[in-house]
């Protein structure tokens, strides 16, 4: 039987926060500048012409295209600073989320050709192929720096380590667990 003790914490003050959309109506990458950060940075919006949206892109938001071997999965991940819509463009996803704190209620939808789903900013996501084809879907982010946080490489594949005594309480299991799956990542 395993027995582990939870401390309590205490908040004696409260913060409101707020960062906001770092997106302007469009951003046509200027290319003459030699500091660059995420990429390049925007022309001034007074100096774009209509051309400039053949010739240098549009960088509203940022895509991706997503191909799953039969039974592969997108593993439990986040973006912290973007919202992501999918569309399955061939096969059948299986897609969920987990609610935030207290609940962490889990969502999961199947998905077939042409179905849409929306994961919200910040919380824990995953994608699953359950057909024995190959399947392929695009997401888009509301953000163009939507990052990503794979949930198990950050638990247990950081650099330092969180101490294996830490997550061995969390997870409620041996330590020697905990540091087997350190040692996968």
């Amino acid at each position: 039987m395993l027995f582990f003790s939870l401390a309590i914490l205490t908040i004696s003050s409260l913060a409101f926060a707020y960062e906001p959309s770092p997106l302007q109506d469009f951003c046509v990458a200027d290319s003459k500048p030699s500091a660059r950060v995420n990429g390049l940075a925007c022309k001034d919006p007074k100096m774009v012409e209509a051309n400039d949206f053949f010739f240098s892109g549009l960088h509203m938001a940022a895509m991706v295209r997503l191909d799953f071997a039969p039974w592969g999965i997108n593993p439990p991940h986040t973006h912290p600073r973007a919202s992501e819509i999918l569309t399955v463009l061939e096969g059948t996803l299986e897609v969920g989320f987990v609610t935030s704190n207290p609940e962490n209620r889990l969502i999961t939808k199947v998905l077939n050709k042409g179905d849409v789903f929306v994961f919200p900013v910040g919380l824990v996501h995953f994608q699953r192929n359950v057909g024995n084809c190959n399947a392929v879907a695009i997401a888009a982010f509301s953000s163009q720096n939507p990052g990503l946080m794979s949930v198990a490489s950050a638990v247990f594949g950081s650099n330092p380590p969180i101490s294996s005594d830490v997550l061995s309480k969390a997870f409620q299991v041996d330590k020697k667990i905990v540091e087997q799956l350190q040692w996968k990542f």
